[in-house]
């Protein structure tokens, strides 16, 4: 996603909620470097069951190899002709690509000032730019100052609460996956976390 303005101040709880999303995103873009396999290695939970999920990963990240990663990442993702699994909102919901949902969050994307990057071709309803783009509203770094938690609450439930959760539980059971299975763990705890948080905000 471009970058269409300043990151301002938010709270630091807020400010975890985007650098996990964030994280997501990254690792989900792509296959990690040397540095941010190092990084997520060194890792650290607390007693919650995020945080020994948050743990479990750090372990797997530090007995892995990069290459060894890319090649799962490549499996799960890319394939010949398909990877094990497809991230995207459209064929979570509907069974196909390029359907509705995409079509709906194009809609709010224009709206809240968010573009794809140019240099990305995939459809903007894969799983890793909607972590970007959660991560992004929370902390205002697109068109739009901080996004107040209702707007939040609205963009989770309609673009990434109705499915991300069982994409992540299909990483965690995927048959290739070794390190992305404790991806997929983190990424279905936190989004239990965060649809129990918006469900407790009045609509």
């Amino acid at each position: 996603m471009s970058v269409a303005a300043d990151t301002i101040a938010v709270s630091a709880e807020d400010r975890l909620r985007a650098d996990l999303y964030n994280y997501l995103g990254l690792m989900l873009s792509g296959p990690p470097d040397d540095m941010l396999l190092g990084q997520t290695a060194a890792l650290d939970g607390d007693d919650s069951e995020l945080g020994r999920a948050v743990a479990q990963l750090a372990r797997v990240a530090g007995a892995m190899q990069p290459k060894t990663i890319t090649r799962e990442f490549n499996a799960l993702f890319i394939g010949l002709g398909r990877g094990e699994l497809l991230p995207f909102a459209s064929y979570y919901l509907t069974g196909f690509l390029n359907e509705k949902p995409l079509a709906s969050l194009r809609t709010d994307m224009q709206r809240r000032g968010i573009a794809r990057d140019p240099n990305v071709f995939e459809p903007e309803d894969n799983i890793a730019s909607l972590m970007e783009m959660m991560g992004g509203l929370i902390v205002g770094r697109f068109a739009a100052p901080p996004a107040p938690l209702d707007e939040q609450k609205a963009f989770f439930n309609k673009h990434v609460g109705v499915w991300a959760g069982h994409f992540f539980a299909d990483l965690e059971a995927a048959k290739n996956a070794v390190f992305y299975a404790s991806v997929g763990t983190v990424g279905r705890l936190f989004m239990e976390i965060e649809r129990e948080a918006f469900r407790m905000i009045a609509a």
